[in-house]
């Protein structure tokens, strides 16, 4: 047989080593995608569970945390939702409300963190009662935020009871309250109806008086 009819077979032998070989090697491990825990992301997180909880109680829901104001500082939205969140059989007005009892913005600045933002049977901030919230007291509200806006986190509470005076109005209805970071006083305040310009503070519930500012 010559050299050039012993080609054939020895490739065909060749090829079947191979194959065999590959057989008996094990199949490498593909890589894990498994996400291992990040211990800084787990301590933030346990954080801010810590701080609702100290402002809310054991109940408290935490609906947005981030630079909220767009003022470069860390917020915390939380609140207390209804317990009963079905009223008569409906639930709220919108699809996107969320029903609560109280609520609140907690800021951290050097370290600290201290409550910018009150809402339970009264809306306020550390300045007063925000202007154009309801004069009587509120068992509940219905609350709508987008923390996306440009101008910051943008919060809509409506009195979940029956329609309740503004305060500074004995005419109209109570309707829903927008409320906004000022960057220009620096601090969380009501809208006027054009949703353009802030209201004052109103130091009492006595004597309600709403300047623009």
């Amino acid at each position: 047989m010559t050299i050039r009819n012993l080609r054939t077979p020895l490739v065909l032998i060749a090829g079947m080593a191979a194959l065999l070989l590959a057989g008996c090697n094990p199949a490498q491990p593909a890589a894990s995608n498994i996400e291992r825990p990040d211990p800084e992301r787990a301590a933030e997180e346990t954080e801010t569970q810590r701080v609702a909880q100290a402002a809310l109680g054991m109940e408290a829901v935490v609906l947005a945390h981030g630079d909220l104001a767009r003022n470069g500082l860390e917020q915390i939205l939380v609140v207390n939702r209804q317990v009963n969140a079905q009223r008569g059989g409906s639930g709220p007005a919108s699809p996107a409300a969320v029903l609560i009892t109280r609520a609140t913005i907690i800021q951290k600045n050097d370290g600290k963190w201290s409550e910018v933002l009150r809402c339970d049977e009264r809306l306020k901030n550390p300045n007063g009662y925000l202007g154009g919230s309801p004069g009587a007291r509120v068992s509940g509200w219905q609350l709508v935020f987008d923390p996306d806006t440009k101008q910051g986190l943008e919060m809509k509470f409506t009195p979940a009871d029956a329609d309740l005076p503004a305060s500074g109005s004995d005419e109209s209805p109570s309707k829903a309250v927008v409320v906004r970071w000022n960057t220009r006083v620096k601090r969380y305040q009501s809208l006027d109806q054009s949703h353009e310009r802030y209201l004052n503070e109103i130091p009492s519930l006595e004597t309600p008086q709403s300047t623009l500012r």
